[in-house]
């Protein structure tokens, strides 16, 4: 038995949060059948104690629960600068849902009924977005980023204000380090996108404006007049680290 234990250890560690229990049984059978290692509740006490107990790599959330719903869930894990990978489950795929869901600080989202290998093809996706994360090399920058009075530190992937750790989405995370990778270089939405999400995302995709709306509440003095994240007219945005000192 000892050998089973070890391959589950090297599988990625999903969790599912739903209160549909037939959708959970399906997709604990689905999952574990497609190389995930899967956890599944139906609601927020139980996800909060396996989060103190273990890690893992993404929480699949459904946004329409009883109780604490799966919005509130991810704006307070947020809060908590919980920077797990979280991909809602909307239940009308409703461009609203979308939005409040990255606003929120949601990484991606999945419109209900979904095929499950788009899931499958999802979670692929931000565990690419999670290694280069963690794969410092790839980005030609130093280990520690400093810009007014917020330092990015690489190796950790955190951004501390003085002695306070900010709470930061694993997707703004990632944006601010290839801004930081890039700065003073306008760069295109489009290419923002593959940075962050690979090649795979649509090209209709305005998360990147909510994620860069949100990174610029969190960082800036006015977010109408933004210092560090400018706004490219016609080409898309330039980080400006040293701006401070124009």
């Amino acid at each position: 038995m000892e050998p089973e234990k070890d391959l589950n250890a090297s599988l990625p560690r999903i969790i599912v949060v739903d209160d549909d229990t037939e959708l959970l049984g399906m997709l604990r059978r689905y999952l574990g059948e497609h190389g995930f290692h899967v956890s599944a509740f139906t609601g927020a006490d139980q996800l909060d104690r396996m989060l103190q107990r273990e890690p893992y790599d993404v929480l699949i959330l459904d946004v329409m629960m009883p109780g604490e719903d799966g919005l509130s869930i991810c704006r307070r894990l947020r809060a908590q600068n919980h920077s797990i990978p979280i991909l809602m489950l909307t239940a009308r795929g409703d461009p609203i849902d979308r939005i409040v869901g990255l606003e929120m600080g949601s990484d991606d989202y999945l419109a209900k009924p979904f095929d499950p290998r788009e899931l499958i093809a999802r979670l692929h996706a931000i565990l690419r977005r999670q290694k280069m994360q963690l794969n410092s090399v790839t980005w030609s920058c130093d280990d520690v980023i400093k810009f007014g009075p917020f330092s990015l530190n690489i190796s950790r992937m955190q951004l501390e204000r003085g002695d306070h750790v900010m709470a930061l989405s694993s997707m703004e995370l990632q944006l601010l380090k290839v801004f930081s990778a890039n700065a003073h270089r306008p760069m295109s939405r489009e290419h923002l996108l593959e940075k962050v999400k690979g090649r795979e995302h649509e090209s209709l995709d305005r998360s990147l404006d909510v994620q860069v709306l949100r990174l610029r509440r969190k960082i800036e003095d006015d977010p109408s007049e933004p210092k560090y994240i400018r706004t490219i007219w016609g080409v898309g945005y330039m980080f400006v680290p040293d701006s401070a000192r124009d």
